[in-house]
């Protein structure tokens, strides 16, 4: 006889998992808000509207913005490599046996990814019981004229919040969204230090369209008499930093390079591979030395602005940040960092898997960078047998032939197209649903990402002779009616056929990856041998990669699809 109590606890773990799911579900429908996609509009000429809304948002979930300067925050802004600052720095913190929190953006696998404590996604059980207390105070609070509900991450925004500090951390890492100036995050007023990544070119539809109106949206998170920090930039944005931080009284500083923190010239080791990761560690370690500083775990004495002084020409670089000996603790923690993603390599078997979710121009050039040293340094099969694939996929805004172009010198053998989905049906798959976009807007995307690659291979090698444009199916929107999409085989629309014989487009991750490791990886079946895709790339591609004795496979473009491969890879990460 079973006992009663045990029934218990198997209806009360059937309960959280619904309410699990159930968040899940509720957050996504945050991602099409109306009433916010209206408001917005009506705020598009006034950005800090956004910013006023983001606090009405915190005060209605039961929070005031006073509150936030209990959490001890470091702010961290850029165009690439923020995250990778921020996960140095919480490392290095955690070292010093400090509770820290971690909030950043996107998450790869699960959006639990997102809050994180002492470097570990918030379990499940966190994450149900703080997005309901958050989500109902709102809906409890909600007034006619305003929206009911913040959008997505202006929502987990707020939840991070609660979560930090109930949860009561010593420290929070807090990455920037997009920008800074009117970024949700920078309703935080008094930061303890903030830090600047590289700055480049990306979101020009929100934040302009020159490195300059980048700088200034970036610098929109310095405060008042808080130290911050930036590594190396290009004359222009530099300019516009130091001028933002001089309005705001802020002390702006600049991270010496990484070598000045050596000794005898031998590299500190980091835990994340790729050259460029260096400034990032340099400003992590400013970061991280200024907060134990300014906490009172370390005596670094007092720091100043110069340029506060009336008798300094007006024109004049941020001085350079004081060179000090990291500890244990520091060297320690740069080399156990871990931030999955970026220049992460995995080895299957024959397959190589080189993951980087670089998306910008420069982030782009620097995984070239990674990825041709990186390859060099693998074993040569004794007879050759190497054939080396791109998956790529990009999103939003970006120059999608510049990016690409950038890719030509890794000399690819087959360049691979999908969506950011791992399959085509997102059932179960709740965490990497977007319902801003539809199958059909990706497809297209995917065609004209594969468009320009075929252009530039032509540019590169002359046309491929092998032409078979078919008037049947006219675009995306016809071949998805005719295309068997929740069927095994390998898909291409007829109408759009490329000129380029090594180029391949799929309706999703999964099967991309099937036709790319043939069964040569463990962790994917071999595709289906019916149903066979139109393409003569598809078949002979397929016994190259069968036959090879390795095969390297570069993922880059969008860190959407980055979190969907690595899905697949690691069924682990979804647990």
């Amino acid at each position: 006889m079973i006992r009663p109590s045990f029934w218990r606890v198997i209806m009360e773990r059937r309960k959280f998992k619904e309410t699990y799911k159930d968040a899940i579900r509720t957050l996504n429908t945050l991602q099409t808000n109306a009433s916010y996609l209206e408001q917005v509009k009506r705020e598009r000429g006034d950005p800090q509207a956004q910013l006023e809304a983001m606090k009405g948002f915190l005060e209605r979930s039961g929070l005031k913005v006073e509150d936030l300067d209990q959490l001890n925050i470091i702010h961290v802004t850029g165009t690439k490599g923020k995250g990778s600052a921020c996960a140095f720095t919480e490392r290095i913190l955690r070292n010093y046996g400090l509770k820290t929190g971690f909030y950043s953006s996107p998450h790869l696998v699960q959006v639990r990814e997102r809050i994180r404590i002492n470097g570990q996604p918030i379990s499940k059980e966190l994450f149900s019981k703080y997005f309901w207390q958050v989500y109902n105070r709102l809906e409890e609070s909600k007034v006619s004229e305003h929206p009911a509900m913040p959008a997505y991450f202006r929502f987990l925004t707020i939840m991070a919040f609660h979560v930090f500090l109930q949860e009561k951390v010593d420290l929070a890492v807090m990455e920037v969204g997009i920008g800074g100036a009117y970024d949700c995050t920078n309703i935080i007023r008094k930061p303890v230090v903030c830090g600047v990544s590289s700055l480049g070119i990306d979101h020009t539809s929100i934040l302009g369209d020159t490195i300059e109106k980048i700088a200034w949206q970036k610098g929109g998170i310095f405060k008042p008499g808080v130290p911050a920090f930036t590594v190396p930039q290009p004359e222009r944005p530099l300019d516009v930093l130091r001028e933002r931080a001089e309005k705001s009284s802020c002390q702006l500083y600049l991270c010496p390079d990484l070598d000045a923190f050596e000794e005898d010239g031998k590299p500190l080791p980091l835990g994340l591979a790729g050259d460029h990761q260096r400034s990032n560690a340099a400003l992590a370690l400013q970061l991280s030395h200024t907060w134990l500083g300014q906490q009172g775990y370390l005596d670094i004495g007092e720091l100043k602005a110069p340029w506060l002084s009336s008798e300094l020409p007006a024109k004049r670089s941020p001085p350079l940040a004081p060179v000090f000996k990291p500890g244990e603790a520091m060297l320690q923690g740069l080399q156990e960092a871990v931030w999955l993603g970026r220049n992460q390599v995995l080895h299957h078997g024959p397959v190589t898997w080189y993951i980087d979710g670089a998306h910008t121009t420069s982030s782009i050039q620097a995984c070239v960078r990674w990825f041709r040293k990186a390859a060099l340094n693998e074993e040569k099969p004794a007879d050759g047998s190497e054939v080396r694939v791109l998956l790529f996929n990009v999103t939003g805004d970006r120059d999608t032939a510049a990016l690409l172009k950038l890719l030509l010198p890794c000399q690819f053998d087959y360049a691979v197209f999908c969506p950011n989905f791992t399959e085509v049906s997102t059932v179960g798959n709740a965490d990497q649903q977007n319902f801003n976009v539809t199958l059909e807007n990706v497809l297209t995307r995917c065609l004209q990402n594969q468009s320009h690659w075929n252009r530039l291979m032509e540019a590169k090698e002359g046309t491929d002779p092998w032409l078979s444009a078919s008037p049947e199916v006219e675009g995306v929107a016809g071949w998805l009616k005719q295309a068997p999409l929740h069927g095994p085989q390998l898909f291409f629309p007829p109408s759009a056929r490329p000129l380029n014989a090594n180029s391949l487009v799929f309706p999703c991750i999964s099967k991309a990856l099937q036709w790319i490791t043939q069964g040569r990886d463990p962790h994917f079946q071999p595709p289906a041998s019916r149903g066979l895709h139109p393409h003569p790339a598809a078949s002979s591609g397929a016994v190259l990669l069968k036959e090879a004795a390795t095969i390297q496979v570069l993922v880059t473009g969008s860190l959407h699809l980055v979190g969907g491969v690595l899905k697949l890879l690691n069924p682990s990460l979804s647990e």
